[in-house]
C-alpha cells in the first residue's frame, strides 16, 4: 500500500513536540555550528579584498562545511526520531569525511550548474539534493553520488511540497529579524528538526514505492 504524505503542518508540529524539553541542547549545538561557521566566515568579512586571506578562508570553509552539515543532520535525525542526541554529534561527520566532501563538492557543483541557466532550475536542483546529508547521516555504506541519486529520486514528486515547507518558516523569520536576531536560536533547530521529519516522511513514501514495484 503507498504511503500517504504527512501534511506540512503535522510535520511542523511533530517536529515541535521532538523539540519538547530539549530546547536547551538544541540552540547549545546551533550555537557551535554557527560560531564555527562564522569562524570560517570571519577573516572574508573583516578583509574582503584580501586574496590571501580569502581563498584559505574559502578552501577550509569547503573542507569543513559538508561534514558539519551531515553531523547536523545525524544531530537532528537524533532529534527528531526521539534518539539520543548530544553535541558531539555535530562533529561525527568528519568520521566520513570523504564522502562529506564529496558530496559537499557535488551539490555545490550541480547546483551551480543549473543555476547557470536559470534560477529556477538553480532552486529545483537544490531542492533536488537537499535530503543528500540526511541520506548520509542515516546510512553507513552510502557514498556521494549514490546519495545524490538517492536524494533526487525522494524528492521526485515532493519538491513542491519541500518548497511550500520552507515558506511556512518565512513568517517566523520575519518575527526574529526583528528580535535582532535572537529568535533564530530557536528558529534555526525548529526548521532542521522539521526538515529531518520531512526526510523520514520522504524515505518512507520510497520505500513503499520500491516495495510496490514489481522485479
Amino acid at each position: 500500500m503507498k504511503k500517504m504524505k504527512t501534511e506540512n503542518v503535522d510535520l511542523m508540529r511533530q517536529a515541535r513536540e521532538a523539540l519538547n524539553g530539549k530546547w536547551g541542547l538544541a540552540i547549545g549545538t546551533f550555537v557551535v555550528y554557527f560560531i564555527i561557521i562564522s569562524f570560517l566566515q570571519g577573516p572574508s568579512l573583516l578583509f574582503p579584498s584580501s586574496g590571501f586571506l580569502s581563498l584559505p578562508t574559502v578552501l577550509l570553509t569547503l573542507i569543513i562545511v559538508g561534514p558539519l552539515a551531515v553531523g547536523i543532520a545525524i544531530f537532528s535525525l537524533s532529534i527528531s526520531r526521539n534518539q539520543e542526541a548530544s553535541l558531539g554529534q555535530l562533529f561525527l561527520g568528519f568520521s566520513k569525511f570523504g564522502i562529506c566532501l564529496a558530496a559537499y563538492l557535488l551539490v555545490a557543483l550541480f547546483t551551480f550548474l543549473w543555476t547557470l541557466l536559470l534560477i529556477i532550475p538553480g532552486i529545483i536542483a537544490a531542492i533536488s539534493y537537499s535530503m543528500t546529508f540526511f541520506i548520509i547521516a542515516d546510512e553507513n555504506s552510502i557514498g556521494a553520488m549514490e546519495a545524490i541519486d538517492k536524494s533526487k529520486k525522494m524528492m521526485d514528486g515532493n519538491k513542491w511540497k519541500y518548497f511550500c515547507l520552507g515558506l511556512r518558516f518565512i513568517g517566523w523569520a520575519i518575527l526574529c529579524i526583528l528580535t535582532l536576531g535572537i529568535g533564530f536560536l530557536w528558529l534555526a533547530p525548529y526548521v532542521q528538526v522539521t526538515m529531518a521529519k520531512f526526510y523520514d516522511d520522504v524515505k518512507a513514501q520510497l520505500a513503499a514505492k520500491e516495495t510496490t514495484q514489481p522485479a
